[in-house]
């Protein structure tokens, strides 16, 4: 697909998307494609081809009401992050991740000495910021609800002592993989000794399921930590690649989301579409 092609079915998905959240989960097929400017026929298309499901059952996954679906009674328990390294890596349907960590001498620095570029792109999430240094993406962030300028600055706060450069053309393929689930994407993970077990443990759970605040503060041996564990939760500098979309509170309640909670029912929609269709192919 052409960069612009491709640009273009993202803003017709992101608008999809926030008419739906905004209350339009009845909307009939001719209704939404109105609303868009198309054809019932060749915005069904685009939009399957996004999300591997039509709009109308779409509509359903973006429903509050599903999250509670997500934590069913057999949690994945995830278990495995304690047996992947933090040079491991992950496999999220056909998008390969590396990753590695900042050591805990380099993060007190606070990004001193470290160069990170970063550039702007369209996601199906609105606009998505992009950081990275050398050694991979450390930073990813969508600013359709906080707005461009908040989103910057928040990413920037971060790492306070680091140079920043301007040069999205640097991090545009593994973005681009990001967003298409395809090709291989290093990520560089600059945080705390205890944020990195938290996005380490958010890192195995599967695509299509959820797990809770508790559950990830148990497995990373710290029963007791359940806010600190959140607090970590909240402060994941690569959304969507470390998926803290994913956790809820007990019981299915949504919880918060950094970057906004319509991103964040947006998110699991998608992988929810993604794995059941996934699951309807090969049945």
């Amino acid at each position: 697909m052409q960069r612009d092609e491709q640009a273009y079915h993202y803003g017709v998905i992101r608008r999809a998307i926030e008419l739906i959240d905004a209350g339009g989960a009845n909307l009939s097929l001719e209704e939404l494609s109105a609303q868009m400017g198309m054809s019932p026929a060749h915005f069904q298309r685009v939009f399957s081809a996004w999300a591997g499901v039509s709009p109308k059952r779409y509509q359903q996954y973006l429903r509050l009401g599903h999250a509670k679906s997500l934590l069913r009674e057999e949690l994945p328990l995830l278990e495995t992050a304690h047996a992947v390294g933090l040079s491991g890596s992950g496999r999220l349907h056909d998008l390969f991740l590396r990753w590695e960590a900042m050591s805990p001498g380099e993060y007190a620095r606070r990004g001193e000495g470290l160069t990170v570029r970063w550039g702007w792109f369209d996601s199906p999430f609105g606009a998505a910021l992009a950081m990275g240094t050398e050694k991979g993406l450390c930073g990813l962030a969508f600013a359709a609800e906080v707005g461009a300028d908040q989103a910057l600055a928040d990413m920037r706060a971060r790492w306070p002592n680091a140079a920043f450069v301007e040069d999205g053309g640097a991090l545009r393929a593994p973005v681009e993989a990001a967003f298409a689930r395809k090709g291989e994407a290093r990520l560089h993970l600059i945080g705390a000794p205890l944020q990195i077990k938290v996005w380490e443990a958010l890192l195995t759970i599967p695509e299509g399921s959820a797990t809770t605040y508790g559950e990830i503060a148990e497995v990373i041996d710290s029963p007791r930590a359940v806010r600190a564990v959140g607090t970590a939760v909240g402060k994941n500098p690569l959304s969507w690649l470390i998926p803290c979309h994913r956790v809820l509170r007990k019981g299915g309640a949504m919880g918060g989301y950094h970057w906004g909670l319509p991103v964040k029912r947006a998110m699991l929609a998608f992988e929810a579409a993604r794995a059941d269709a996934a699951h309807e192919s090969a049945a």
